[in-house]
C-alpha cells in the first residue's frame, strides 16, 4: 500500500498510486477539480502527495499528449484576435501549472522540435527557464553557465535608479546613478519590467586591449574625460534618525543644542553645524563623526536619592554623529511623530561618488573588474574617426571565461549605434552573428568589429587592429570609499582587551598566518613584534597555587585570594590566554601556572 499525504498530513493509503494520480490529473484538466491542486507520486519513496496549500512556486507548461502539444496555431490566432484569454487555455486543459513536487513526474521539452513520445509537457518558451535578472542578459547561450550566473548576480548589485520617488523615501542606505542609460542591446524582459524608467548602467565605448600593464588580470582603464562628463557618477544616500523618548518619572529626551555643563558636552565648535532647533540645516557639509542632531537624555537607573538631583548634573549628551569615515551633505530633513507620539527626526545625508581607483564595474556577462588607472583623454588610443574608448578591457579576460556573448554584444551594440536604434536580442532567439556582420559591413566598417587605433601620446598606428565597440556596463555597490579602512590606535573590546572589529567601530586589521609569512618574507619581522601583542597584559601569578593573584592598587599590594599568600611574580601574557584559563576554571578544571624566577 502507498501512503497518501495531503498538505503534509497523512490521509490514507492506496493500492495503485500511479493510476490514481493520472485519474486526478484528468479530472483537473477537465475542470472537475480546481486547477490550483497538484498531485505527485514519488517512486523512490513510494509516497503520493496532494498539495493545495498557499506559498508554492508554480509555473505554467503546455500539456503534451502522444508526442503532440495541445497548444495549436488556432489557439494562438484566437488569443491574438481576443476571442480567447489565458484563463481559457487553463480551463480547456491546454496549459497547466505545476509545482516543484509535481514537476518531478514531468518530462519537459525545451522546444517543439525536441518533443518525443515520452514527453509530458513543453516549455512556453526556452527563455522562461531564466529568472528576471538573468533574462536581462543578452546572448546568454553563448556564455558559460557560471558566467551567466555571475552576470545575473551583478545585475542585482548594480547602481541605477531603483525607484522614481527616492527623494520622498528614507531608506537606511541607497545608491542613485546620476546619468543612467537604457541599454542599446536589450531583451524582451527590459520592456516587460520597463527598465527604460529605471536603468542600471551606461553604454560605454570599449576597446579590448592592454594598456601599459595597468589593466592586468581584471583591472580596467577608464578615460578621465568620460568621468568628468559624468560617467558612473552616483549618490549615496544614508538616513540617520533619532526619537525624543519619554521615560518613567516624567523624564524625557530633549532635541536641541546641549548646554554647557551637561555630561559629555563637547564644546561650542562641535555643535557649529546645528541650527537653533538642534538639527543641521539642509545643504550643510558635514564630515566624519561630526554631530548632525543635538540631543540630551536623562541619566538611567536613578536611585531614591538621585531623584533630588536636578538640572544639568542629571543629563548626559547623546547627540547623533555621522558614521566614522563618511562625509556628505545634509540632503533633507523629515520631522514627524513615531507610533508612541514621540517627536521623530530623520535626516538624509547624500554623498557624491565619482569613479576612483578600486571601484568595481561589470558588464552583464559576469566580466567584473576594478578600475586600475584613470588616463587623461589625450593619452588614450583613438580611431581614425576620433572615437576614444571610455574603457579598456584586457583581452586575456575572454579566452579563460569563454564569454562569447560579450563579443557579440560589442558587435551588436556597434551596429545598433550606427543604425540609430536599440535592438532586441532575447535569450535563445538571438540575432545571428552573420546578420550583425553584414550590417556592420554595410556601414563601411570591418565585419569583425576591429579597427585601426592610434597611440594617444605619439599618434603612431598600432600594429594590430583593435576590437572596439559599445557595451552596457554597470557600476556596482562595492565602492572603495565605503570600504577603505585603517587605524593606528583606537578602541578595544571590554571582554578580550583586543581591538574592536569592523570599520564602523574603528576596528583593527587582523593579521593571520599568511600575513605573518608575508611580513617575514619582506624582512620586516620586527613589525610582527609590535603587531602581535594587541592584548598584552601584565598579571601576577601566585608561586604557591599557580593561580592569578589580586593586585590591590589602592593599598599597593599583591595577594592571592585562594591561599592568602603574597608570594607573586609578574608575568606578561596575552589577555586572551588569561580569559581561556578563566573559562577552564568555570568548568572545574584547575589550570596551574608554574613560574620560575628570571
Amino acid at each position: 500500500m502507498t501512503e497518501v499525504f495531503m498538505d503534509g498530513r497523512f490521509v490514507g493509503e492506496t493500492k495503485n498510486a500511479e493510476s490514481l494520480v493520472e485519474k486526478l490529473r484528468e479530472l483537473r484538466r477537465s475542470n472537475k477539480i480546481p486547477d490550483q491542486v497538484n498531485f505527485s507520486y514519488l517512486t523512490h519513496q513510494d509516497t503520493m502527495f496532494i498539495n493545495t496549500n498557499g506559498g508554492r512556486a508554480r509555473r505554467p507548461l503546455i500539456i503534451v499528449e502522444n508526442g503532440t502539444p495541445k497548444l495549436t496555431s488556432k489557439h494562438m490566432e484566437d488569443i491574438e484576435k481576443g476571442v480567447k484569454k489565458w484563463s481559457d487555455l487553463i480551463r480547456e486543459g491546454v496549459i497547466e501549472y505545476l509545482d516543484a513536487e509535481e514537476e518531478e513526474n514531468a518530462y519537459v521539452a525545451l522546444r517543439p522540435a525536441d518533443i518525443t513520445k515520452e514527453h509530458t509537457h513543453l516549455e512556453l518558451d526556452p527563455t522562461v527557464i531564466l529568472g528576471i535578472s538573468t533574462s536581462l542578459i543578452p546572448f546568454p547561450e553563448f556564455n558559460r553557465g557560471d558566467r551567466v550566473n555571475f552576470g545575473s548576480k551583478m545585475v542585482g548589485q548594480s547602481i541605477g535608479l531603483f525607484l522614481l520617488n527616492f527623494l520622498r523615501r528614507v531608506d537606511t542606505k541607497s545608491n542613485i546613478m546620476v546619468y543612467p542609460q537604457a541599454p542599446i542591446v536589450k531583451t524582451h524582459m527590459h520592456d516587460i519590467i520597463n527598465t527604460e524608467d529605471h536603468p542600471g548602467g551606461q553604454n560605454l565605448i570599449i576597446g579590448i586591449m592592454s594598456y601599459k600593464g595597468f589593466n592586468m588580470e581584471d583591472g580596467v582603464i577608464i578615460n578621465k574625460a568620460s568621468i568628468e562628463r559624468g560617467l558612473f557618477w552616483s549618490y549615496l544616500f544614508r538616513t540617520y534618525e533619532t526619537e525624543e523618548k519619554r521615560y518613567m518619572g516624567g523624564q524625557e529626551d530633549v532635541i536641541g543644542i546641549p548646554e554647557p555643563g551637561v555630561r559629555g558636552y563637547g564644546g561650542e565648535d562641535v555643535y557649529k553645524h546645528l541650527s537653533e532647533d538642534g538639527i543641521a540645516d539642509p545643504e550643510t557639509e558635514v564630515t566624519s563623526e561630526q554631530i548632525i542632531i543635538g540631543k540630551t537624555s536623562p541619566l538611567r537607573f536613578l536611585g531614591s536619592l538621585d531623584q533630588f538631583i536636578t538640572g544639568l548634573e542629571n543629563v548626559r549628551e547623546t547627540s547623533i554623529k555621522l558614521r566614522h569615515g563618511e562625509n556628505g551633505i545634509v540632503d533633507r530633513v523629515f520631522l514627524t511623530e513615531s507610533n508612541d507620539g514621540n517627536k521623530l527626526i530623520k535626516l538624509v545625508i547624500r554623498d557624491l561618488k565619482r569613479p576612483e581607483l578600486g571601484d568595481k564595474v561589470a558588464s552583464r556577462h559576469g566580466q567584473k573588474g576594478v578600475i586600475g588607472l584613470i588616463v587623461p583623454q589625450e593619452d588614450m588610443p583613438f580611431t581614425k574617426d576620433g572615437i576614444i574608448p571610455d574603457l579598456l578591457f584586457n583581452p586575456l579576460g575572454i579566452p579563460s571565461r569563454m564569454t562569447m556573448g560579450k563579443l557579440l554584444e560589442i558587435i551588436a551594440a556597434k551596429m545598433a549605434s550606427l543604425e540609430g536604434k536599440s535592438i532586441i536580442s532575447p535569450p535563445f532567439h538571438s540575432i545571428p552573428e552573420s546578420e550583425l556582420r553584414e550590417k556592420l559591413k554595410s556601414f563601411g566598417f570591418s565585419d569583425d568589429g576591429r579597427e585601426n587605433l592610434y597611440v594617444g601620446e605619439t599618434g603612431t598606428k598600432f600594429q594590430e587592429r583593435i576590437f572596439i565597440g559599445s557595451v552596457f556596463y554597470q557600476k556596482l555597490d562595492h565602492l572603495v570609499s565605503n570600504k577603505i579602512h585603517a587605524r593606528s590606535r583606537g578602541p578595544t573590546t571590554l571582554l578580550t582587551k583586543q581591538p574592536t572589529e569592523g570599520k564602523a567601530k574603528r576596528g583593527g586589521l587582523r593579521l593571520g598566518e599568511m600575513e605573518k609569512d608575508a611580513l617575514i618574507a619582506h624582512g620586516s619581522s620586527l613589525l610582527l613584534k609590535e603587531r602581535l601583542d594587541s592584548d598584552r597584559a601584565k598579571l601576577f601569578v601566585c608561586k604557591t597555587c599557580g593561580l592569578f593573584s589580586v593586585e590591590d592598587r589602592a593599598k599597593n599590594k599583591v595577594y592571592c585570594a585562594v591561599c592568602g599568600d603574597s608570594k607573586a611574580t609578574p608575568v606578561e601574557i596575552s589577555y586572551a590566554f588569561k580569559l581561556l584559563l578563566d573559562e577552564l576554571k568555570s568548568m572545574l578544571i584547575y589550570p596551574k601556572i608554574v613560574v620560575k624566577e628570571e
